[in-house]
């Protein structure tokens, strides 16, 4: 299982830092964009949190300066690569409040998976606004990466 979550987040560091390259080379990155890569970046910390059972640094929407978005890519990484590395037990059960204060219960497995699905869900609507705003998008398909 350490495995798996390594390469899966490997993949999305990878395709994450790919992101905040193409955003500094560019002058200008559409609203939309900025606004949905400061999600993926704030939902990670969250759920980072959720499993260390800590507060939460971050609210689910807010913006940080594109100045910032590598440190803290690099530091959710990290977060979750420890996470990885110091769990024995996927299968273990977390209780936590959503971002509406509703309580629900998720394996870390889930969890982590969550993490790297939700990363893949916004970067395709990154890629969808770069195309309608005549940028051309990173191609962020896993076996590229693999490749």
């Amino acid at each position: 299982m350490k495995t798996f979550f390594n390469q899966l987040f490997d993949y999305n560091f990878y395709c994450n830092k790919k992101l905040i390259e193409e955003c500094t080379i560019l002058e200008n990155v559409p609203e939309k964009s900025c606004a949905l890569f400061n999600h993926i970046l704030n939902a990670h910390h969250i759920w980072n949190a959720r499993i260390l059972e800590k507060p939460s640094s971050y609210k689910v929407f807010e913006n940080h300066d594109r100045t910032d978005w590598g440190a803290i890519h690099y530091d959710n990484q990290r977060t979750s690569f420890d996470i990885i590395m110091a769990t024995d037990a996927f299968d273990k059960r977390i209780d936590y409040e959503n971002s509406e204060g509703r309580l629900f219960t998720n394996t870390i497995q889930d969890m982590l998976f969550h993490i790297t699905n939700h990363s893949t869900h916004h970067r395709a609507q990154i890629s969808l606004d770069f195309r309608s705003n005549d940028i051309e998008p990173i191609p962020f398909d896993y076996i590229f990466y693999k490749r």
